[in-house]
């Protein structure tokens, strides 16, 4: 599959077929390519936590929020919740700053989990003190989000965003997700005028 292929399969899923496990050894596998990555100034100070067993998971998700715009949808029922997850960590003995790097390691993980058939949403809506002390973390250690990962069971189908620009995304009473995207026109800005 190309890259740009890659790119449009991976969408933000949030209800996942709890039951099927990401075996570890891929859950370490995508943590192993962000070595690789960029990092601004090479600080490389983020850490992971690494979550695919059911203990574990049901510390997590509680403290997570899930779709701020479906607003009766309180998150995956149980039976749909992720399988796993991935916790990416500032380590503020490094740096005090992630500045980009948190983001460039999810959207590398993401790929990579969606080349190996799973998918994932990148959940930044946290309880984060309340996180951190359950997971019994040390002060060095700053939650910067969740990923969270499984088999996708539901559809993320890309529309054109709407003339009145509203971006906020949907679902269907089948349960697909509608998500807007901007035309590329609309991202461009032109400089001069030809």
């Amino acid at each position: 599959m190309e890259l740009k292929d890659l790119i449009i399969k991976n969408r933000s899923y949030r209800r996942f077929y709890e039951n099927e496990q990401i075996p570890y050894d891929v859950l370490l596998g995508f943590v192993e390519q962000t070595r690789y990555i960029a990092s601004a100034r090479n600080a490389q100070p983020l850490k992971y936590i690494i979550s695919n067993d059911k203990q574990t998971n049901e510390i997590i998700f509680p403290y997570l929020a899930w779709a701020a715009y479906l607003q009766d949808w309180k998150g995956p029922k149980e039976g749909e919740r992720p399988s796993a997850y991935i916790i990416v960590l500032l380590d503020k003995e490094i740096s005090k700053d992630p500045i980009c790097d948190h983001g460039i390691a999810a959207q590398t993980i993401l790929l990579l989990a969606s080349e190996k058939g799973y998918g994932g949403c990148i959940v930044m809506s946290i309880q984060k003190e309340k996180l951190h002390k359950a997971l019994n973390l040390p002060e060095k250690y700053e939650i910067l989000m969740a990923i969270a990962l499984g088999k996708p069971k539901e559809k993320v189908i890309i529309e054109s965003m709407p003339a009145n620009g509203d971006y906020k995304y949907w679902r269907t009473p089948d349960d697909v997700h509608h998500v807007p995207k901007r035309s590329v026109d609309e991202l461009i800005f032109k400089l001069y005028k030809k």
